[in-house]
């Protein structure tokens, strides 16, 4: 066991890809180690450790984690640097044979970070080096059933609250459940006392989010309508959102009870992942177009003014031109706000790798641009219907004095100039036209 000021004064550099979750706990092991006496390196410092949490849903979030990886060695000489995440859980010799790599954590041992920390930073770098190569000499093979809690803001204003980790589905194309191991949860009684904390530290907003957060309750038999009820309660919270949900566990008593909340956004990020029913098979997926339209409308009907964000997959096996262009209709005709498109990319280990035919990368790259231009001018008409509206913002510091950012209740990204300290207020604010950049609406108090 280490002293108790065994981590005062040193410093840490953070890396973080993937999702909003990966994001929550790069937060959480940072104000674990803060609380030891660990301080977040500056730009111009040397940290002592450097944390990197990895995502590995493509061949190119496999190929920037190891970039990352190579650049904080260089810039962090003599540093220990620890590699964690989904990466780091399926592809542990890949990662450990980085060199500079000290320590590579999987899924249950996150929660043990301090402990393995502090063994690496009281090695020498030659026994460092030695244990990375003897503690990974072959593939990891885990039960991956802890669940490790997580709520943290880090930098940011907005705290992410991870309620639920790991994924029972097995899509054809997806590692996640590999990674990330079988669907587990906290307990609602510990989440709320998080939130609690958070509405304490001064937060306002909560992102709720896991892997599959719509399966709330497998380890403890409660439900996700209960666990929302129960954080909506929590004062001084005033914002909730919920972020990436099934469409097949977006209940009708979950829209319902957002939709006459007090704290919940009308804000949803729902997957379809393609707009072909035949696709749709092919991946495994839980649910058909028809649902999947279905469960839009009722969003519009209780919330009309309701941001819908929606992740799309081109290029899987199996998509046909014409079951592209199936998909292309159908994504055309849905009422939402934005899609967030990705190329299908080869995992190994996946069902998917046995479906025909293959997309070719030039046809994935230009249905990719044409989902692309649809959801520019979906997210652009969503913004101008509420340009000369006055919403409440959630304002945040950006890096340019006297320049916040923020987002209204229905997620509209906002910029606002003022010489006023507003960090973590939300004020009510007058929506203009779009900043320079085309990437947020300039906002202004109102008359």
């Amino acid at each position: 066991m280490y002293r108790q000021d065994f981590f005062a004064g040193k410093r840490a550099a953070y890396f973080t890809l993937g999702c909003k979750l990966n994001f929550a706990e790069t937060s959480a092991m940072g104000r674990q180690l803060a609380e030891a006496g660990v301080v977040t390196a500056g730009e111009d410092e040397v940290a002592d450790l450097c944390i990197v949490n990895t995502c590995s849903v493509t061949e190119v979030a496999d190929h920037k984690c190891r970039q990352a990886i190579h650049r904080l060695v260089r810039r962090h000489p003599g540093a220990v640097v620890v590699v964690t995440g989904c990466y780091a859980q399926l592809r542990p010799q890949q990662v450990a044979a980085i060199d500079g790599v000290d320590l590579v954590l999987g899924q249950n041992e996150k929660g043990d970070l301090l402990k393995y920390v502090a063994e690496r930073l009281a090695m020498l770098p030659e026994e460092r080096r030695m244990a990375a190569h003897e503690s990974h000499a072959a593939e990891r093979v885990q039960d991956i059933t802890r669940f490790v809690p997580s709520c943290s803001c880090g930098e940011r204003t907005r705290y992410f609250l991870k309620v639920q980790d790991g994924c029972d589905y097995y899509c054809t194309y997806c590692t996640i459940p590999f990674a990330r191991g079988r669907s587990r949860n906290g307990s609602i009684a510990s989440l709320v006392e998080q939130a609690r904390q958070a509405a304490a530290d001064g937060g306002k907003e909560i992102v709720v989010t896991g892997v599959n957060i719509g399966d709330f309750g497998r380890t403890t038999g409660e439900s996700f309508l209960d666990l929302l009820r129960a954080l909506d309660a929590v004062e001084g919270i005033e914002r909730y959102r919920i972020s990436s949900i099934e469409p097949n566990l977006l209940t009708d008593e979950v829209l319902r009870f957002c939709a006459q909340s007090r704290a919940f956004m009308p804000h949803f990020h729902i997957p379809l992942q393609s707009g072909s029913d035949t696709v749709l098979k092919l991946m495994h997926r839980r649910y058909d177009t028809t649902l999947f339209n279905n469960k839009i409308a009722r969003v519009r009907e209780l919330m009309p003014d309701a941001f819908i964000g929606v992740d799309v997959i081109v290029g899987t096996r199996g998509e046909t031109p014409e079951l592209f262009a199936e998909a292309e209709r159908f994504i055309e005709q849905l009422p939402i706000s934005q899609l967030h498109v990705f190329s299908y990319s080869e995992r190994p280990g996946t069902a998917a790798l046995r479906i025909t035919p293959v997309v070719r990368p030039e046809e994935k790259h230009e249905r990719s641009q044409r989902l692309l231009a649809i959801s520019e001018q979906k997210l652009q008409a969503f913004y101008d219907r509420y340009s000369g509206q006055v919403r409440p913002v959630l304002l945040e510091h950006s890096h340019t004095p006297g320049l916040y950012n923020g987002f209204t209740d229905n997620y509209i990204k906002i910029e606002y100039r003022t010489e006023e300290a507003v960090d973590n207020q939300i004020l009510p604010l007058l929506l203009g036209g779009w900043n320079a950049d085309h990437t947020a609406l300039v906002a202004q108090q109102p008359q």
